[in-house]
């Protein structure tokens, strides 16, 4: 048994074709090189911009003049950004999309964070092609302090890595010429045998809606005790990366708290 820690990682953000927007702006809508300008920003990230492009489009507010009801525009990407979490103009942050490494999470934890799929691709390790050969767990510090609990859960667990060690010898998995179809079959047979709480990964991506709404579920009091180690560090990510989007939230305790809830 391998005591470990859940732990995420940024894979990805957006990448924004350039000449695309200027484009749009300027060769389509006959806008000025100020407007494209005012997108490309050097105060935006990448899924800012793009979210700011698409919500601008909707109105081509890029600047007064492109629509003739259009005579005024906000051109203070904080105060721009507060008005579409104000307004729940939530659309636009779909576009924007993140996907991250999820390590050593339990299956406890991603049972849990993929019932909020809508606005999410998920690839999971799959144990019926990953054989195991030892299980790493994570265990809360008041588990680890109670040290007849923590023995026994180790006893437990140690059990599970025998068993599934005799199998592979049983099953001769891995003898010369045993077919891949014979070793898939038999491990997802294996995998019954493992605890919920066997560490493993996850990559999923999100697109920010989706992300602000498994944020506020997850980052919660009375979340799953796993999700206060993994959701304070997504949160931290997201935070720096894509400040505009996510600088309403305040962290209040173990809650992750904001008035422009489910945008």
């Amino acid at each position: 048994m391998k005591h470990v820690t859940p732990s995420v990682r940024l894979l990805a953000r957006p990448s924004i074709n350039w000449k695309t927007v200027y484009d749009h702006i300027v060769a389509e809508l006959g806008g000025s090189d100020a407007a494209y300008c005012l997108i490309k920003s050097g105060e935006l990230s990448s899924g800012e911009a793009l979210t700011e492009f698409m919500a601008r489009l909707c109105y081509r507010s890029f600047e007064p003049g492109l629509n003739a009801n259009v005579t005024r525009v906000r051109t203070d990407h904080a105060d721009y950004f507060e008005n579409i979490l104000r307004s729940r103009h939530g659309s636009v942050l779909a576009h924007a999309h993140y996907s991250f490494v999820f390590h050593n999470v339990s299956r406890v934890f991603t049972h849990e964070v993929v019932r909020r799929a809508a606005g999410t691709d998920i690839s999971q390790e799959s144990l019926r092609f990953v054989r195991l050969d030892d299980i790493r767990v994570w265990l809360p510090d008041w588990v680890r302090q109670d040290e007849e609990l923590a023995d026994r859960c180790e006893v437990i667990v140690q059990m599970l890595e025998a068993h599934q060690r005799w199998m592979t010898t049983h099953f001769t998995l891995d003898d010369p010429g045993v077919a891949f179809t014979e070793k898939k079959a038999k491990t997802s047979f294996m995998r019954r045998f493992a605890p919920e709480g066997l560490a493993t990964t996850i990559g999923m991506t999100f697109n920010v809606r989706a992300l602000r709404h498994v944020l506020e579920m997850r980052y919660a009091e009375h979340a799953e005790e796993e999700m206060h180690v993994v959701m304070p560090q997504l949160f931290a990510i997201m935070r720096d990366e894509c400040s505009l989007l996510f600088n309403d939230y305040t962290v209040d305790g173990e809650n992750l708290r904001t008035e422009y809830r489910k945008v």
